[in-house]
């Protein structure tokens, strides 16, 4: 059973006719007629589990397939920022103030308490569930790593990455507070990364000064992070500036470092939220620096939207809590948006969703008018960022895709798309839900 508007053929060779694509997620190796509002008609024709042609809509045989009547086809979505160690915590452990430092002081205390690797496994497993059943095609988690979780979810999460393969792709990154890498525990951990293939990461606050928006010893951490990184030759994945105080200016101190050190491997900055409340002078200087570091940027607009700017006296937020997006991309920096934390103490809600993901953050971070290539964010580039060949529609591809009822951006933003059907090697999967009961018993339920 299924819950998707439509069943593709069963036979390995058949074509989907009159479909709609975002043109600048299309690379059909000939000419397509220009659409609307960058969209364009195509008719898809797959063989063996791939994508053999792409061609303009109304070019194939009538008898290969049938007529999608216009709706719309995304490739398969890339959640490039998450949490799954995290994820649907929250009946067992809820975040009463709904901020930042109450969600961390929650996590601490559920993770003391239960992480152990069947608790991660099964709520890990869960989400991949939930994101597979979604059309997510790959992801990149963070993991917990102060010690000892770091030797308790690593081997799990390499568990997962097997299990999932040739489903969901899977990659890690450590975080840990960024004081940690000035001590042996630090070194550990880089080791723990670099044997499970993962990428190093921190957060850009301190166990020892938790007050301070940019710790007084950042430099001297990061140059320790760029050194255990180079070393084992190890990319980078930082959450940075995730604040709502405008002191917090850390970004500029990875972007400087990375120069300082020549370091060669890529380096991804999450949330820099605090940006936003920059001077316009600082902002151009900080972009600047990333620009000349080659440094990636990823939003997560709906966890920073509920996080930031949160009173405890019922005032309404005054700013969404999102960084500088447009002015990063117009930089020239890749950017993509990602949906971070899924029902733990970071952010209540969510469902592991990557087109809806993409459809708040159009609404969040004014991604439209035009819609533009700004759902490349959630597709291509995220893809890139990670260096797997993932997030668009061309010929030798995998026939890994979304089909949407929806035949525009208008119609695909404002409705959720519950009945998409999702194709896997050209067949189109169960995406019906796990059941939140499969997690009652590990979560200590009852209604």
């Amino acid at each position: 059973m299924t819950h998707a508007f439509f069943q593709p053929p069963e036979h390995d060779r058949y074509a989907l006719r009159n479909l709609r694509a975002p043109d600048c997620l299309v690379q059909a190796g000939t000419p397509l007629p220009p659409g609307r509002d960058g969209v364009v008609a195509i008719d898809l024709l797959v063989d063996r589990g791939r994508i053999e042609a792409i061609v303009p809509g109304g070019t194939l045989p009538i008898e290969l397939g049938p007529d999608m009547d216009a709706s719309m086809v995304l490739p398969g979505m890339v959640d490039l920022h998450t949490h799954l160690d995290k994820g649907h915590i929250w009946p067992r452990q809820a975040n009463p103030t709904g901020d930042g430092a109450g969600a961390s002081m929650a996590t601490a205390r559920d993770r003391s308490a239960h992480w152990h690797a069947e608790d991660v496994r099964r709520r890990m497993e869960f989400g991949l569930k939930t994101a597979y059943a979604k059309g997510v095609v790959a992801i990149r988690t963070h993991l917990d790593s102060l010690a000892p979780q770091a030797a308790i979810s690593f081997p799990v999460f390499r568990e997962m990455r097997e299990r999932w393969a040739g489903r969901v792709e899977l990659q890690a990154s450590s975080i840990a507070p960024v004081d940690v890498f000035l001590t042996d525990e630090g070194r550990q951990l880089a080791d723990i990364v670099a044997d499970s293939g993962g990428r190093l990461g921190c957060v850009t606050k301190s166990q020892r000064f938790p007050a301070e928006p940019t710790p007084p010893m950042i430099e001297e951490a990061l140059s320790r992070i760029f050194q255990l990184a180079t070393e084992r030759g190890l990319d980078l994945d930082l959450h940075v500036d995730e604040s709502t105080d405008p002191r917090a200016r850390s970004l500029i101190h990875v972007a400087r470092g990375a120069l300082a050190s020549r370091f060669k491997g890529r380096i991804l900055c999450g949330h820099v939220t605090a940006l936003a409340l920059q001077t316009d002078e600082y902002i151009e200087e900080a972009l600047g620096a990333c620009k000349e570091a080659g440094i990636d940027i990823v939003s997560l607009p709906t966890v920073n939207m509920y996080l930031q700017d949160r009173s405890q006296e019922g005032r309404t937020p005054r700013w969404r809590g999102v960084t500088v997006l447009h002015e990063m991309k117009a930089r020239g920096l890749r950017v993509a948006v990602a949906g971070d934390n899924c029902r733990d103490p970071f952010y209540a809600y969510g469902d592991h969703d990557m087109l809806d993901t993409y459809t708040q953050a159009v609404k969040i971070l004014h991604l439209d008018h035009p819609h533009s290539d700004w759902i490349r964010a959630a597709t291509e580039t995220p893809a890139a960022i990670m260096g797997i060949d993932r997030g668009v529609l061309r010929p030798g591809a995998g026939a890994d895709f979304i089909v949407l009822k929806a035949r525009s951006y208008s119609e695909m933003l404002s409705r959720h798309q519950f009945d998409r059907t999702v194709v896997r090697e050209g067949k189109a999967i169960d995406t019906r839900l796990p059941d939140y009961r499969e997690l009652d018993d590990l979560l200590g339920v009852t209604f």
